[in-house]
């Protein structure tokens, strides 16, 4: 479900009061380990953590408008979401991501970078802040020129 909400704070206030607590207690997760150079501001309809387009004028592939995207934080009809760009095509970070979830004693529901939960004891939030600490701005800016690089149709070719 996206939403029209200007700001986080205005998106936190407009879900029920059970989802605005966990998400208001990932999020601020998510702000004590942001590395240097990302930014939060509304993305998609949800809360997203970007490159900005200062540091990356490119821009997402699949929009340039937009900034890309680093982690994006939402509600959907069913369940949460964090959706967790570092991890996607990043094997090693994948690897210790589940593996670090599982030690943490939660299930992991998750696609190829998107984690779902119910409410927020379904999270290891330690596990949460350090994937996102895991990826300072230049290295991820650095894998997507890479991944882009190597794919037909996209910036580079």
């Amino acid at each position: 479900m996206t939403s029209s909400a200007k700001t986080a704070e205005e998106y936190l206030k407009g879900l029920p009061p059970e989802r605005r607590a966990a998400l208001a207690a990932v999020r601020e997760v998510i702000l004590a380990n942001l590395p240097e150079g990302y930014e939060e501001q509304m993305q998609y309809g949800m809360i997203g953590y970007v490159v900005p387009h200062r540091l990356y004028p490119a821009g997402y592939h699949c929009n340039p408008k937009e900034p890309l995207p680093f982690a994006i934080l939402g509600s959907q009809k069913n369940h949460m979401a964090l959706h967790l760009c570092s991890v996607y095509g990043d094997t090693a970070t994948t690897e210790w991501f589940q593996q670090a979830y599982k030690a943490a004693g939660k299930k992991l529901d998750m696609g190829k970078a998107c984690v779902r939960f119910k409410k927020l004891d379904d999270l290891p939030l330690d596990v949460i802040g350090k994937v996102m600490a895991r990826t300072p701005v230049k290295r991820y800016i650095a894998r997507i020129e890479a991944m882009l690089k190597d794919r037909p149709n996209k910036r580079g070719k």
